[in-house]
């Protein structure tokens, strides 16, 4: 009963994951992110520790397949698993199992990868992709991954409910948290909500930047 997309910015490497469901603070556990060594998304009967162990041996600079590969071997309970990633170059991986619920899938590609369960149709990744495919290379990546999650809903998302009642984003920065961490833990409406907040996350982010400038007058010279 969620859907989800992860990506890879070529500009300045940054990961992203952007997450919807049905469930309770869906932020706690789906998403996974390292800045310079990938992102994971572990969902369905959900194993935090995929995503837990997966960062881990992308930090060995292995491929986002082989990560895949060695999760599957050591995990006994994978056909109820549905996860994917991208490692630090960029390429992806991607897993549903045979239990997982119908309707469930994957979509994956350089850069990029969608994955959902118990949708109401492969149509809710088709979207999703294709509104981060045709969002503006230009814009930062949280933007983009949040018009793929809205698209995803509006082409149907869970297919026990019109709106997902929470959902989350996540984009790594320079350090080992994450630049940015907005979560909807509970709400009727939460992919609508997690959109404001993102926006007023973004509103907050210029303020402090212009306030930064009005008091690094020299600064504020050069770049005028």
């Amino acid at each position: 009963m969620t859907f989800s997309i992860l990506a890879r910015d070529p500009s300045n490497g940054r990961f992203g994951v952007a997450v919807a469901t049905c469930h309770l603070a869906v932020g706690s556990t789906v998403p996974h992110i390292r800045s310079g060594v990938g992102a994971v998304a572990t969902q369905a009967h959900t194993n935090p520790y995929l995503g837990i162990c997966g960062l881990e041996r992308l930090e060995q600079n292995r491929s986002a397949e082989e990560v895949k590969a060695s999760l599957l071997r050591d995990d006994p309970q994978r056909d109820r698993r549905q996860f994917h990633l991208i490692d630090a170059r960029g390429s992806t991986a991607a897993w549903t199992g045979a239990d997982c619920g119908d309707w469930a899938g994957h979509r994956s590609r350089d850069g990029m990868a969608v994955a959902g369960n118990l949708l109401v149709g492969e149509e809710v990744l088709i979207a999703m992709e294709e509104a981060f495919l045709s969002s503006d290379p230009g814009w930062k990546l949280g933007r983009r991954l949040m018009q793929a999650l809205q698209a995803g809903e509006t082409a149907g998302g869970d297919r026990r409910s019109p709106h997902a009642t929470s959902a989350a984003l996540q984009v790594s920065g320079e350090a080992a948290f994450p630049l940015l961490d907005l979560r909807i833990d509970y709400h009727d409406t939460a992919v609508a909500e997690l959109s404001a907040l993102y926006e007023r996350s973004q509103l907050l982010w210029a303020q402090a930047w212009r306030d930064e400038l009005a008091e690094r007058p020299i600064l504020n010279r050069e770049v005028a």
